[in-house]
């Protein structure tokens, strides 16, 4: 986020207008929010203090909560403006057999800190999930009790943080098959600072107001209770972080963590192996933009954007900068594609948050969605319909589409209203709530409730794969899949924690093309051992278990 003035309002106007056209085909996506049984919890929001906690949550979370195998819905919540200390617990909803979301109020996870993002992983390694929330304020864990119930147990578990915790991510940094977690914090924020936008009418201060602060990485001590060792490990360096994701970017093997800090140079801390960290993200090509710049970085996502085996950086930004690319090669360098990839010409008026590498359409190559919203006011856009006090905020989301060597185009005019409706949008979430073995999107926005949209787009006789995997009994986050056949190979990572303030389902989707038939999947599990798996069909949910492959 920032404070830079933005007058190109026939611009942008323009460029709604074109993006959000009447498309003659039916929407790739069908908004069914209506699914979503919500009943608002509070009365519509007052006029805005301004404090800014108010413009950057929150996230959504699409994960099963009650081992049922259909995907629950969470949506994390704050205060409405100009009133903090009114209760706005977080809102869970189980998903039913008829694909409606039902709220349940008795699961024990409403928590009602002031909610930005959360993070969703097995942290004690008995099967079902847990959850943490990131907070303005202190920040909680809820332990999963394996029968649809959580209990808080923050100050049990050694977590501790009263910073402003905006993202975090479980990952395995010392490959013991335990959990560990990192936590995103923001800036250090004085509630008594008042800042103005264009014609000095007030407004939500921007970054630059504040001090940065730190980081925590808490190191799960294989019982899940935890430690911090941020500066026992080397990270000690402070950031105005937003978001973060976690892959080995390196490719030592090792987890390694990428920060996308507002308006400073991005973090790359690369994980030595021996319980160190260093931050590379100059060195590697992964700080600043291709112009030396450093951006107002919210989302982060990585994938293999070009097909080329490496993985890629996407980071989401303020308007009047565009979204960047960072793409990889064979060493774990970095070089910002973003010209060439297309975004200039795309994104530019608009300001992400929350983004997502998904194969919408099955045709073997990775799309994006990337959730809109502003952080200062400006000119109301067209068929906007928002309470007033957000409308100057409202923008529409964005569906990219992959040419299948990383160059992108615009194609939210045929999203339906997931490219077309005007919404303050922040936390998006991927994954299959219907079964049908496609990637569907949900979006959380500010003042309002989640939105689902359903993918309904033509796949044209292209195939699927969705894959589970599975480690001593939970899901392998970050575990690398590798999946060949014939003279094609596809790589992902299995890791829910990306996005912004959000987390997505624990599975690996692969959009396969006219492929027929899959030669094995390679997975490089998260504790550094290699296996592969043949024999294995399309069109289906795959578990690959650890142990049960053959050593490569």
């Amino acid at each position: 986020m920032d404070n830079i003035p933005f007058n190109s309002g026939l611009i942008l106007v323009s460029l709604v207008m074109s993006t959000t056209a009447t498309a003659t085909a039916a929407p790739l996506f069908t908004d069914i929010s209506h699914v979503v049984e919500f009943s608002p919890a509070t009365s519509p929001w007052p006029a805005g203090s301004y404090a800014v906690p108010e413009i950057t949550g929150g996230g959504v979370a699409l994960f099963d909560f009650d081992n049922d195998s259909d995907l629950d819905l969470l949506q994390i919540l704050f205060p409405p403006p100009n009133a903090p200390d009114t209760p706005a617990p977080n809102r869970l909803f189980a998903q039913e057999a008829d694909g409606r979301f039902v709220e349940e109020i008795d699961a024990g996870l409403n928590d009602s800190g002031y909610g930005q993002g959360c993070a969703v992983g097995d942290a004690d390694n008995d099967g079902d999930l847990d959850v943490f929330f990131a907070n303005f304020g202190a920040n909680t864990f809820y332990r999963n009790n394996g029968n649809g119930r959580f209990t808080e147990t923050t100050e049990q578990i050694g977590i501790q943080g009263k910073e402003w915790s905006t993202s975090a991510a479980f990952v395995d940094i010392d490959r013991d098959g335990a959990l560990d977690l990192y936590v995103v914090n923001y800036v250090k924020y004085d509630p008594t600072i008042e800042c103005r936008g264009d014609n000095s009418t007030p407004d939500f201060c921007g970054p630059g107001t504040f001090a940065p602060t730190m980081d925590n990485l808490y190191r799960n001590k294989g019982d899940g209770t935890f430690s911090d060792i941020s500066a026992s490990v080397g990270i000690n360096a402070p950031g105005k972080g937003l978001g973060v994701v976690t892959a080995d970017f390196s490719g030592d093997g090792w987890a390694d963590l990428y920060i996308a800090n507002d308006g400073e140079v991005n973090q790359l801390w690369i994980n030595d192996g021996n319980g160190s960290f260093a931050d590379e993200a100059i060195l590697r090509g992964a700080g600043f933009n291709i112009y030396g710049q450093p951006e107002a970085s919210m989302g982060v996502v990585v994938g293999d954007a070009n097909g080329d085996g490496y993985l890629d950086i996407f980071t989401t930004h303020l308007r009047q900068e565009t979204n960047t690319l960072y793409l990889s090669d064979e060493y774990g360098m970095f070089a910002d594609g973003s010209d060439a990839a297309g975004f200039g010409r795309i994104d530019l008026p608009y300001t992400g948050f929350g983004c997502g590498f998904f194969d919408y359409d099955h045709d073997g190559d990775l799309d994006l969605a990337v959730a809109n919203g502003r952080v200062k006011r400006g000119p109301l856009l067209p068929n906007e319909n928002l309470d007033p006090f957000w409308a100057p905020y409202a923008e529409p989301n964005l569906l990219l589409e992959n040419d299948g060597s990383g160059n992108y185009t615009n194609i939210s005019a045929k999203a339906g209203a997931f490219g077309s409706q005007l919404e303050v949008s922040r936390g998006l979430a991927f994954g299959d709530l219907d079964r049908d073995g496609d990637i569907d999107l949900v979006v959380g926005n500010i003042g309002g409730p989640p939105q689902v949209f359903r993918n309904d787009a033509p796949k044209n006789g292209n195939h699927w794969l969705s894959v589970r995997t599975l480690t001593g009994g939970r899901d392998a986050i970050g575990a690398v899949l590798s999946l060949f056949a014939k003279d094609k190979r596809f790589r992902r990572t299995m890791q829910p924690g990306y996005s912004y303030a959000s987390s997505s389902e624990l599975r690996t989707h692969f959009g396969l093309g006219a492929i027929g038939q899959i030669d094995s999947i390679a997975v490089n599990w998260p504790d550094g051992s290699n296996e592969i798996f043949t024999n294995n069909g399309i069109d289906q949910f795959l578990t690959l278990v650890k142990g049960e492959g053959k050593p490569r």
